[in-house]
């Protein structure tokens, strides 16, 4: 049963305020468009095999039409990964985050879902709000936190979302119960208006900086915000990452935020980050396509969990949503460019476990 005011655990609290990777989960699909639960759950076997912590289900990665009713996938994709993670008996911690979007109604229906799922958070979606003054999408957010732990989502407006006030952030953090923010403005200007609104508020402490800059993610991790508060110096950590591009190559997603950990802790940020960094966002291109105003995102990663066996094909719900010109050649540029970025090899060892129905996942 969901209860009243589903609070985060001590222990997933403190997993995702030392930092975790959370992919975006994709939809698997078969060439009728139509779910494909075998490699669904196999997606889901990856990621936890990837020592991932955590999964986002029913978000910009997993298909907003998922929603539609002519499609009704919503429910059944949180099912099927909920029922992995569940199976998985996990010794460690693992968070289990919900998309949650539209108007105050839907979002507390979708939250309801969630919560019978035993989902932990949802990642509440500021899109599709078009004439919402902020001071409505704020109810809107105090009304879900009050049924589940609340992340925040500050989406780019190329693919959805609006622009918000420093004013409209610093009331965000004050809300009971928002965990964390997720900030995807994909501009360094927004990002900063994020973390100094969280600094500056009596909350600070209890939320988590998460990136979803996938244009930016080693330097946002790597990066120490520090604001003067009432004369004081405040400083936040972007800890971890919720992210469509660690849905692919997850594997060494994780190795790297583990390294980067070990950085932060020395105190000293070698210059090859920087390099890293420009390594990380040039294969991100190849898979988000902003070549094409991200008109390939979801394609993208699709393609790539394709060639790695993860996926049958790059289908989408929307059959006019495929690779854009080139992108496939980009995608073979940067396997080749960046070969110790890729997690073929873990894959390969390890896909006919996942693909198995019988396949009880053990953590590694």
């Amino acid at each position: 049963m969901s209860g009243r005011g589903k609070s985060l655990s001590a222990e997933l609290l403190q997993a995702l305020h030392e930092g975790l990777v959370i992919p975006a989960h994709p939809l698997a699909l078969d060439e009728q468009r139509q779910l494909d639960e075998r490699h669904q759950r196999a997606l889901t076997r990856y990621y936890m095999a990837s020592g991932a912590g955590g999964v986002a289900v029913g978000v910009h990665s997993t298909q907003f039409e998922i929603r539609d009713k002519d499609v009704n996938l919503f429910e059944p994709v949180l099912r099927l990964a909920a029922e992995e993670v569940d199976r998985a008996k996990l010794e460690r911690p693992f968070i289990k985050v919900a998309g949650i979007c539209g108007p105050t109604e839907q979002a507390l229906e979708e939250v309801e879902i969630a919560l019978r799922y035993g989902y932990d958070a949802g990642l509440l979606s500021m899109g599709g709000l078009t004439g919402w003054s902020e001071e409505a999408i704020l109810e809107r957010t105090r009304k879900v936190a009050e049924r589940i732990p609340v992340i925040g989502f500050y989406l780019q407006p190329s693919v959805g979302g609006r622009i918000f006030s420093f004013e409209f952030w610093r009331e965000f953090a004050e809300i009971p119960n928002v965990v964390a923010i997720k900030m995807a403005p994909f501009n360094r200007y927004q990002t900063i208006d994020v973390a100094r609104a969280v600094c500056y508020s009596s909350r600070r402490d209890e939320i988590a900086l998460y990136t979803g800059n996938d244009d930016n993610i080693v330097n946002d991790l790597l990066t120490t915000y520090r604001f003067n508060v009432n004369g004081q110096p405040v400083e936040k950590q972007v800890v971890g990452g919720l992210l469509g591009h660690w849905a692919v190559w997850t594997h060494k997603a994780v190795q790297l935020l583990e390294e980067i950990k070990k950085e932060r802790s020395r105190g000293e940020i070698s210059p090859e980050w920087l390099t890293r960094n420009i390594e990380v966002t040039d294969s991100n291109a190849a898979f988000f396509d902003p070549a094409h105003h991200f008109e390939g995102c979801i394609p993208g990663i699709h393609e790539v969990l394709r060639r790695q066996g993860l996926l049958q094909g790059i289908w989408c719900l929307n059959p006019n949503e495929t690779l854009s010109p080139g992108q496939a050649e980009e995608i073979d540029r940067v396997y080749r460019d960046y070969p110790h970025l890729n997690d073929d090899e873990f894959v390969k060892a390890h896909l006919q476990q996942w693909l198995s129905d019988s396949s009880l996942l053990s953590s590694e």
